[in-house]
């Protein structure tokens, strides 16, 4: 019995981060933005530690690995998928574009399909050990959540419109699936040789977190993906 008990542990946070994905979706086509980042954020912290758990108590399993793909869909495709879906309902319409606010927020779910394809492909690549290859999931989550709780007045006001809302949406996606080298924020060491583009981040976060609040989570997503991009062109790790 207690074994079976340790080998659960792992799943079991598992669907706790799933979950909370669920419950995220939920708030978010109830417009309670702020309830959905939140059960977001509940995920990511779930799912940093299922796979943490697994490698702790050695119960490490292909279960375990289809399981957590499932969940991060759900928590980080499909509830941020579900908030854009949401802020297209509120967001202006030029109008030219007038007819067009019933079908355009299911274009929001481009965000759920990419980010399938992307957990899809991280399972089966073997470069994706020390670094990322496309935008992580969690990050796009973030990026989404953060950016429409703290920019909602801006993101629904007429200098804002659903054009540039899709424009954002295909953007994302891609990322997702491009074949951009993006860094990982694991130290080896913690000299600035081998890690300064880590550093370099950290200390550009702090200012966006103090200045901008909730949406500087956003804006530190955008500046991970432009040094990831600077990093990439320089060939640095």
């Amino acid at each position: 019995m207690a074994n079976f008990i340790v080998r659960n542990i792992p799943n079991t946070i598992t669907c706790l981060n799933l979950f909370s994905g669920c419950i995220a979706s939920v708030m978010a086509f109830q417009h309670r933005f702020e309830a959905a980042i939140a059960f977001i954020l509940l995920g990511a912290f779930f799912d940093f530690f299922d796979g943490m758990t697994a490698r702790l108590l050695n119960v490490s399993g292909p279960l375990g690995k289809e399981l957590d793909s499932l969940a991060d869909d759900i928590t980080f495709g499909f509830a941020p998928a579900a908030i854009v879906y949401s802020l297209f309902q509120e967001v202006h319409y030029p109008d030219f574009m007038a007819s067009w606010n019933v079908v355009m927020p299911y274009t929001a779910f481009l965000i759920a399909v990419f980010s399938a394809l992307r957990l899809g492909k991280f399972n089966i690549d073997t470069r994706q050990t020390s670094t990322f290859i496309g935008l992580p999931t969690p990050a796009n989550a973030i990026f989404w959540g953060s950016l429409v709780v703290g920019a909602h007045s801006f993101l629904v006001s007429e200098s804002f419109n659903a054009i540039y809302l899709f424009i954002l949406v295909v953007i994302m996606s891609l990322l997702l699936v491009a074949e951009v080298p993006m860094f990982s924020l694991k130290f080896h060491s913690l000299t600035w040789k081998e890690n300064k583009i880590r550093f370099l981040f950290l200390i550009v976060c702090i200012p966006l977190l103090v200045f901008l609040k909730i949406s500087g989570f956003a804006a530190i997503i955008l500046w991970y993906i432009i040094l990831s991009l600077v990093t990439m062109k320089r060939g640095e790790a």
